[in-house]
């Protein structure tokens, strides 16, 4: 299974989406920062699940028909920052999508999330990644899950990958940096969480007209599912 994850920066990059969509041969497209009333129903081989729908910008998740068969999705509001009580950017910080591989019958769920910004704490972003999980286990409790985004978490991951680890999934960063703003902020801002799947490899791509470098994740179905 092949899932591409990417911050648009409000909405720049949208121009790319097609190419990512048929140049990588990609089973599931999950975006951040996304234009709702400017998404097509299709891209190549992908269909549009559904889209956050709360504000403007907002998250998106496309699936490959010839593979997975959508059986449900949700959008869910996680805990605010202080950014989004002031500002109000964002209503929903993740949308799930619940799957069947029209193969092999497996069922799972893929999930676009995008974390507080960088003016709120670690500690809020890790409870909304807890959040996070524990509402897409609500889709579909002991399936397989896959969590992509934008975490906003460049600093101190080897905490949370004890938090992840803590608490039954797996965290896996990129092989570079997926941030290119500010240079001071190198780290990895998009990467992945699972449980129970065998990630092969998550491999950052080349930059677009993002702010932030889309990434791919490749990921085999656990032997216990």
């Amino acid at each position: 299974m092949r899932v591409i994850s990417y911050n648009l920066r409000k909405h720049a990059a949208s121009g790319e989406l097609l190419a990512l969509a048929k140049n990588h041969d990609i089973d599931a497209l999950c975006l951040q920062e996304v234009d709702a009333a400017d998404l097509p129903e299709t891209l190549g081989p992908l269909h549009l699940a559904d889209v956050t729908k709360g504000n403007r910008l907002g998250l998106a998740i496309y699936y490959r028909t010839s593979r997975f068969t959508a059986l449900d999705t949700q959008s869910f509001a996680l805990k605010k920052s202080m950014h989004d009580r002031v500002l109000a950017p964002a209503h929903e910080r993740l949308i799930g999508t619940r799957v069947m591989d029209n193969a092999t019958q497996h069922e799972l769920v893929i999930g676009s999330f995008h974390a507080a910004p960088l003016t709120a704490s670690n500690s809020l972003r890790r409870k909304q990644i807890h959040a996070a999980h524990a509402e897409l286990l609500s889709m579909g409790r002991g399936l397989m899950t896959l969590m992509v985004g934008d975490f906003n978490y460049p600093f101190f991951t080897k905490n949370l990958h004890m938090h992840m680890k803590n608490s039954g999934y797996a965290l896996s960063l990129s092989n570079r940096r997926t941030y290119t703003r500010y240079k001071v902020f190198k780290g990895h801002f998009d990467f992945a969480t699972s449980l129970g799947l065998d990630i092969e490899s998550v491999e950052t791509l080349p930059r677009g007209n993002s702010d932030h470098l889309p990434i791919l994740v490749t990921a085999e179905y656990g032997p216990d599912y």
